[in-house]
């Protein structure tokens, strides 16, 4: 997410320069909002972890439909 606002304020600065304060800060916001997703999936993750006992950090499609003994369902 951060990347491709990255590019669009690049471009919306360099069409209007005498906006540049205002667009510096919509970056950072976009930043902040990101960090703020990221650690709330891990969040996530770690009740998911305390409630079930499953660690879903890497590889989520690995969980998704599995019984306890590792069989689909």
């Amino acid at each position: 997410m951060n990347r491709g606002m990255y590019a669009q304020i690049q471009a919306t600065i360099r069409r209007k320069p005498d906006e540049i304060e205002s667009l510096i800060q919509l970056l950072s916001s976009s930043r902040y909002l990101e960090r703020i997703a990221d650690h709330a999936t891990n969040v996530a993750e770690d009740v998911i972890y305390m409630v079930e006992g499953v660690i879903v950090r890497h590889g989520v499609e690995r969980y998704v439909g599995e019984t306890d003994e590792g069989e689909k369902a």
